[in-house]
């Protein structure tokens, strides 16, 4: 399944012994694939989706369309169960901090009813462990903790989540030219200029040339 074939039995025992449903298991066992290893975010992230897709009524096979609030983990999982890719542009993934998701389906209405689905830091309290890891406490020793946050993000499932209905506006297309920066000679679409140059000449710069 993954890279880490230890870490794919034990969560395989676990998710046998809780006894989650098939389905679940299968959210999990793909993402964990893309992942590369069951990574406790992307455990959350899998459950997370499971959620949303139950409260929209929809499955992976729908268009869906989602906005994740972190960078980490919890994109893979929204990806490899849901089929929202950046590269699609059916994710958004905004560099908020905060461990949520809100999708819903495709409409060609201006703006659509979404569901947000999150981690509801009450309900977090009561399982100890999984509190530990998400605030990133110094108490939270990953040698020894590991697999025990494992079981308990699967026992705990959907009790840390909690789910509010929001509006948010589609996507909508738009018609754009392609234009030279002046600075690199590349082309880029006219919309990502920035000061008359593409975004790799100014905010967005990464590289250095060396030859």
């Amino acid at each position: 399944m993954t890279d880490h074939p230890d870490n794919d039995k034990t969560l395989a025992a676990i998710m046998d012994k809780v006894g989650i449903n098939k389905k679940l298991q299968e959210y999990i066992q793909c993402s964990s694939t893309l992942h590369s290893y069951p990574a406790p975010g992307l455990l959350i992230g899998a459950i997370m989706v499971d959620y949303a897709l139950e409260l929209l009524g929809a499955t992976p096979e729908d268009k869906l369309f989602t906005v994740c609030e972190t960078p980490k983990c919890l994109p893979d999982a929204i990806q490899a169960i849901a089929h929202c890719t950046t590269g699609n542009k059916r994710l958004q993934v905004l560099p908020i901090g905060k461990f949520a998701i809100t999708m819903n389906l495709s409409s060609k209405e201006p703006a659509v009813d979404a569901v947000r689905v999150f981690i509801d830091l009450q309900k977090l309290e009561k399982y100890k462990t999984i509190n530990t890891w998400f605030i990133n406490s110094p108490l939270f020793i990953k040698q020894t903790m590991a697999v025990p946050l494992q079981e308990e993000i699967i026992t705990a499932g959907r009790n840390i989540l909690s789910f509010e209905w929001v509006k948010v506006k589609t996507a909508q297309k738009t018609k754009w030219n392609s234009v030279i920066c002046p600075e690199c000679g590349d082309m880029v679409p006219d919309y990502m200029l920035e000061n008359n140059k593409c975004a790799a000449c100014g905010s967005k710069g990464y590289y250095e040339k060396i030859y």
